[in-house]
C-alpha cells in the first residue's frame, strides 16, 4: 500500500467526432505527464463531448471502441496510468464510460450513472444509465471515479464512500455560463462535507458549436480548501503531490490561478467559442456589416481579438438614411482594429427594388416591409462576398432582439454565428464598455480602446427610417432586459415579473407576447455561444405554434 500519489490533471480541448487526434493528444499529454502514477482527462475525451447523436451511429461507436483499446495498449509504454473517457457498448446498451488502463491492461471501468436530460444536455437519449460503481483499487488505493453529472446527485457519491473510496477523481464537460464556477465548488464542497473524502475536479477548454468550456479544474479538500485551481481558457496539465496523513488523502501540492470575473469571463467565452468555431469549419475568417452600432462593433472587436485584425473584413452599407456619424464611427472602429474596411452602399439596389415592386405597393404607405428591404439587401451584398472570397458571416444581434423579435428574418438575422446570441443589450453595453478599457489575456486586438466612446453612448437605432431610434418600439434595454431575463431566463410569469421588477403589468404582458410571436424568427437564426442558464435553442425549446400566455390576454 503506497502512502504517495503524483496525480496529473489534463485540462485539455478536443475536437468532437475526431478520434484518431483526441487519442494523440491524449498520448502526448501523458508524455507530459512522465513521473506521475496516474493522469486524468476530461469527460469523453475519445470522442470528444457532446457527442450528440454521433453515439447513434453504429460504426462511430465501434471505431470509439477500437481507438480506445489502442490507447489501453499505449499504457506499456513508459508513463502515467490513464483514465480514459470513451464509450462502452455491450449487451445492446452503449455507455458514457471511464476506463483505467495501466501497463497495456484494464483496471477497472466505470459507466456513467446519472445521465443530465436538461438544459444543453440530452444524455438519456442516446446512453443507458450504469450501476452505481464501486471504487478502483491502484497501486492499493481504492478511489471513486464519478464521471461529471455523478455528482450533481448524492447518490454515487455517497455509495462510493461508504464502499471505501479514499479519494473523488472526477472527470468532467462542463460548459461554462455565468456564475457556473461558484456553482461548482459549492456542489463539490457538499459533497466533499458530505463524504469527507477530498475531489479532483477535472474538467475541458474549448468551444463546441454554442457550447463553450471554461476549463476551471480544481482540488478541493473535506475542510473546503482548494489547493490547487488551474486556470480557466486555457489547455494545462498539473502534476498534483498526494499525501496519506491521518484524516485521510491530501494534496499537498499548492498552485492557485484567479479566474476571470464578470465581463471578462463572459469576453473569454465569446472569444474561445467563435475562434473555434471557424477553425473547425474551416473559414479563412470572418465579413460582418460594420454598421457603427454598438453590436456590430462589439461583434468586430470579438473576431478581431480571437482571430487577428487580418481575418475580419468589416463592410459598412449605407442606405440613404445612414447618418454621417454612423459612416464615421464604424470608419474609427476598423481603424481602432486594424480590420480590412469597405463602404458599399446599397441604395442602388433599394432604388431597384422600389422600382420592381412599385405596381405592387402601390396605392399603400411604406412600413416595415420597405424597411426590411433593407436589411435583406445588406445580407444578399454580405452573403456574397462571403461566397466569393470564402469568409464567414458574422450575425451581430443581441439576445434582446432576438427575444422579442426585433430583427429581420433573412435580413440581419442571416449569418453562420453569432457571438451575441445569448448576450442581452445591458450585457453588450458592459462588455464594450470593460473592452476599451482592458486587453483579455490571450486576445491578437490592439491595445487601448478598440472603437469609439460615441458608439457606446449614443441611442441604439437600426437607421432603417428618418430618425429611429429603437425606444419608438421598444422600453429602455435596462428594462426591457429585466423583464426579460424574468420571463425568459427564470420562467417567471407575467404577474411575478412585474411584482420582482416594477415594471407595469400591461407592458410585462406584451413583451411575453412580442417573445412568444417571435419563435419562428429564432428557429432560424444561426448558432451562438451560450453564456446564460437559458439560450435559445439548446436550454429554451418552445413550440412556434403556441398558445398558452401568463399574462392578461
Amino acid at each position: 500500500m503506497t502512502d504517495r500519489l503524483t496525480i496529473a490533471l489534463a485540462q485539455m480541448n478536443q475536437r468532437v467526432g475526431d478520434l484518431e487526434a483526441n487519442a494523440a493528444a491524449m498520448l502526448a499529454m501523458r508524455d507530459k505527464a512522465a513521473g506521475a502514477d496516474l493522469i486524468l482527462y476530461p469527460e469523453l475525451q475519445v470522442t470528444g463531448y457532446p457527442p450528440e447523436d454521433l453515439v447513434l451511429n453504429p460504426e462511430f461507436v465501434r471505431r470509439t471502441m477500437e481507438v480506445a483499446e489502442g490507447l489501453v495498449a499505449a499504457t506499456v509504454a513508459p508513463g502515467p496510468a490513464m483514465l480514459i473517457g470513451t464509450i462502452i457498448a455491450e449487451g445492446g446498451a452503449t455507455y458514457n464510460a471511464a476506463v483505467l488502463a495501466n501497463e497495456g491492461r484494464v483496471l477497472g471501468r466505470v459507466l456513467k450513472r446519472e445521465l443530465p436530460n436538461y438544459g444543453t444536455f440530452d444524455e438519456k437519449r442516446i446512453f443507458t444509465p450504469g450501476p452505481l460503481p464501486e471504487p478502483i483499487e491502484f497501486l492499493g488505493v481504492k478511489i471513486g471515479f464519478p464521471i461529471c453529472e455523478d455528482i450533481w446527485q448524492e447518490v454515487v457519491c455517497g455509495h462510493l464512500a461508504q464502499a471505501g473510496a479514499e479519494m473523488l477523481l472526477v472527470t468532467n464537460g462542463s460548459p461554462y455560463e455565468l456564475h457556473k464556477d461558484d456553482l461548482r465548488q459549492d456542489l463539490v464542497r457538499s459533497r466533499c462535507t458530505m463524504t469527507k473524502l477530498p475531489i479532483a475536479y477535472v474538467n475541458r477548454v474549448g468551444g463546441q458549436d454554442e457550447i463553450v468550456f471554461d476549463g476551471s479544474s480544481f482540488i478541493m479538500h473535506p475542510d473546503g480548501g482548494v489547493p490547487v485551481q488551474m486556470p480557466d481558457w486555457e489547455e494545462a496539465l498539473i502534476l498534483t503531490d498526494w499525501r496519506r496523513e491521518a484524516e485521510g488523502w491530501r494534496c499537498a501540492t499548492r498552485d492557485r490561478h484567479a479566474l476571470d470575473p464578470y465581463p471578462e469571463d463572459v469576453y473569454h467565452a465569446m472569444m474561445m467559442g467563435l475562434a473555434d468555431y471557424v477553425g473547425r469549419n474551416g473559414f479563412p475568417g470572418i465579413i460582418l456589416g460594420l454598421s457603427g452600432g454598438i453590436d456590430s462593433a462589439l461583434s468586430a472587436a470579438i473576431a478581431v481579438d480571437a482571430l487577428g485584425p487580418d481575418r475580419l473584413w468589416g463592410v459598412m452599407m449605407p442606405s440613404r438614411y445612414t447618418s454621417d456619424e454612423s459612416l464615421e464611427d464604424a470608419s474609427e472602429c476598423a481603424r481602432l482594429l486594424g480590420c480590412r474596411h469597405d463602404v458599399i452602399s446599397i441604395a442602388p439596389a433599394v432604388d431597384a427594388f422600389d422600382g420592381m415592386l412599385a405596381d405592387a405597393f402601390a396605392g399603400t404607405d411604406p412600413n416595415v416591409a420597405e424597411e426590411n428591404i433593407q436589411a435583406r439587401l445588406r445580407m444578399v451584398l454580405l452573403m456574397a462576398l462571403s461566397n466569393k472570397f470564402g469568409p464567414m458571416l458574422l450575425t451581430t444581434g443581441n439576445k434582446s432582439e432576438m427575444s422579442v423579435g426585433y430583427a429581420t428574418l433573412y435580413g440581419d438575422m442571416a449569418g453562420g454565428y453569432s457571438v451575441l446570441k445569448d448576450a442581452y443589450k445591458s450585457t453588450v453595453f458592459a462588455l464594450s464598455e470593460w473592452r476599451n478599457r482592458v486587453k483579455p489575456a490571450g486576445a491578437l486586438g490592439p491595445d487601448g480602446p478598440v472603437m469609439p466612446a460615441n458608439v457606446v453612448t449614443k441611442p441604439p437605432t437600426a437607421e432603417l427610417r428618418p430618425g429611429q431610434k429603437d425606444q419608438d418600439t421598444l422600453p429602455p434595454y435596462e428594462t426591457l432586459d429585466a423583464i426579460l431575463e424574468g420571463l425568459v431566463d427564470k420562467e417567471m410569469s407575467v404577474k411575478e415579473v412585474a411584482l420582482s421588477t416594477g415594471a407595469n403589468l400591461a407592458l410585462v404582458g406584451d413583451i411575453e407576447r412580442m417573445v412568444l410571436r417571435a419563435e419562428y424568427k429564432r428557429r432560424q437564426a444561426p448558432p451562438g455561444v451560450k453564456i446564460g442558464a437559458r439560450n435559445f435553442g439548446r436550454d429554451r425549446r418552445y413550440p412556434i405554434s403556441n398558445f398558452f400566455h401568463t399574462g392578461p390576454r
